[in-house]
């Protein structure tokens, strides 16, 4: 886990759903690396195990919580755990979610179901049921779109109206608690080299001329550079920050 100078979430409690890999476990190490109290989300126990045992073999402070976030009731225990831990929550970083590539026509209703339940109302209820907490500590949110939220993105027609469903609840949310003290922004990522980016495949027929767009960058990175943009959002340098959605896509769409 690389080390930091800045030590923004000393005192902090923060909670990060989809800790088990990915972007999630990356900005759990991030924000712990920088003196926060971190409350790891998912539901892959052992990808949350091996999150916690990298955070505490590097002197960082974890605890790991099991629980599907598009279930009322584990949410709630989410909620309620986290709060015990240090008796307030700081930040919340919705990072949980799950991808399907599918041809328009041979989308199910099940599957349309299942992604816009785990992606949205999975924020959703992780948004409404630690809102009490954050506006008594005056904490923040910074929740996952993606840059298929932003421009039209070929066979994820269910995961790109999560992601822009995630955008339209973020912005509502900023303006109706931003004078209430709590700050609510959206990190879209894009070309980031994850385990759900390894889900990618071609469907049957389909072109892939339509996957035409350049990133304007050399490469693709890691998601260690999608987690400081998350540290920064939540920490008090994105303090004027409130209903802002953030690309780091190495200018895909550019």
């Amino acid at each position: 886990m690389q080390r930091f100078d800045g030590q923004r979430f000393t005192g902090k409690v923060a909670l990060v759903t989809g800790a088990g890999s990915g972007i999630g476990r990356a900005t759990a190490e991030r924000l712990a690396a920088e003196g926060a109290t971190v409350v790891l989300n998912d539901v892959d126990e052992a990808g949350l195990a091996e999150t916690a045992r990298i955070i505490g073999d590097d002197d960082g402070t974890a605890v790991t919580h099991a629980a599907d976030v598009s279930v009322p009731a584990d949410v709630r225990g989410l909620l309620a755990a986290t709060a015990a831990v240090d008796g307030h929550l700081d930040v919340l970083c919705n990072i949980a979610g799950i991808l399907r590539f599918n041809n328009f026509a041979d989308i199910s209703l099940e599957e349309w179901d299942l992604i816009l339940r785990v992606n949205l109302t999975g924020t959703f209820l992780m948004c409404q049921t630690a809102m009490p907490y954050l506006l008594e500590s005056g904490g923040n949110i910074v929740n996952t779109a993606s840059t298929a939220a932003l421009a039209g993105s070929p066979w994820t027609a269910s995961y790109s109206a999560s992601k822009a469903g995630i955008v339209a609840l973020s912005t509502s949310l900023a303006v109706e608690f931003g004078r209430r003290g709590v700050r609510t922004n959206v990190v879209a990522p894009g070309s980031v080299e994850t385990p759900i980016q390894g889900q990618f495949f071609f469907p049957e027929g389909a072109d892939k001329s339509l996957l035409g767009r350049v990133m304007a960058l050399d490469k693709q990175r890691g998601p260690a550079h999608i987690a400081s943009v998350f540290a920064f959002v939540a920490s008090d340098d994105g303090a004027h920050m409130c209903g802002s959605v953030l690309r780091c896509d190495g200018g895909t769409l550019t």
